[in-house]
């Protein structure tokens, strides 16, 4: 079943900045990472789901409601953490917090309380004295205390020290158990690969992949290191080599970015005496960076 619906949304700014004929959709208890730079098109696809902006170029839905005509029944079930959280500064945390509450007519607070000794947060003091991971953790309290169906997250960690952000990679684990439905934009490559189902990645404004994250390094170019029995074999090699690196610290290793088949880079290693051939490993940062014409861009 599916939870988030985007279909050809486009919001064009101008020179290049926007969202273009974008289409992806979300599955009732997936987490879905949202990856990009700054600028890519992540926060102006939230807005939209939140109803924030109007859809002049298709549309997006979220259990079936429009995000923008249906927007006031969407928050009744939906947590929202947005990238730069608007607080009410003159409000203590603890008042914050209440006033959310209230707003949502909770009754039973007992996840707030076990949320706020989860991220170790003391909300007593003034928002405004509060510092970025404190605000960020009170933040994550008021999108997750209600105990929504469905959780929109904008860069949720951002500001966190890594042990909170490893208590965070925690809460969503235990929220994709219960089936809770996630869509996430993260710089966190880490978070992702340990939480998300699928991932987009998107570039420009448009959607330069969608897949699983097992499936995008399946798919992506594969790396090898090739130890050969001289340096001299392995210069020649790399000489001789497209997509190949000579690695200093061991002149007698190659690494190697295979695209698609290996058997044309098997037959190029014919003749040379190959020591060892070994995988080595993508984390999701490599796979983002061949999209986006980094290191390991061909």
């Amino acid at each position: 079943m599916t939870m988030i619906a985007i279909e050809r949304l486009t919001r064009d700014y101008g020179e290049g900045r926007g969202i273009f004929d974008l289409s992806f959709e979300v599955k009732k208890g997936e987490v879905f990472g949202y990856l990009g730079p700054n600028g890519a098109g992540k926060t102006t696809t939230i807005r939209h789901l939140m109803g924030f902006l109007k859809s002049k170029c298709g549309t997006c839905a979220i259990d079936g409601l429009d995000c923008f005509k249906q927007a006031a029944e969407i928050k009744e079930f939906l947590g929202y953490l947005p990238g730069e959280i608007a607080f009410f500064d003159s409000m203590t945390g603890v008042e914050f917090l209440n006033f959310m509450a209230e707003m949502r007519g909770m009754k039973d607070r007992a996840k707030m309380e076990k949320l706020i000794r989860f991220f170790d947060l003391n909300p007593k003091g003034k928002i405004r004295k509060m510092s970025k991971g404190t605000k960020q953790k009170l933040g994550l309290v008021s999108a997750f205390m209600h105990d929504p169906g469905v959780l929109i997250l904008d860069e949720p960690t951002s500001g966190l020290d890594p042990l909170m952000q490893n208590r965070f990679i925690r809460l969503i684990q235990n929220e994709k158990k219960k089936g809770t439905t996630i869509l996430m934009s993260s710089h966190s490559f880490e978070e992702v690969e340990r939480t998300c189902d699928r991932v987009g990645i998107i570039r420009a404004g448009k959607l330069a992949a969608l897949d699983s994250v097992a499936s995008l390094k399946a798919e992506r170019h594969k790396i090898y290191q090739v130890s050969f029995a001289t340096a001299k074999e392995a210069g020649d090699f790399a000489a001789r080599c497209t997509g190949t690196r000579l690695l200093r610290e061991h002149p007698q290793l190659v690494e190697v970015r295979v695209a698609g088949s290996m058997d044309s880079f098997l037959k190029m290693l014919t003749g040379y005496h190959v020591m060892a051939l070994d995988t080595v490993s993508q984390d999701l940062e490599d796979i983002f960076m061949q999209y986006y014409g980094g290191k390991h861009h061909a």
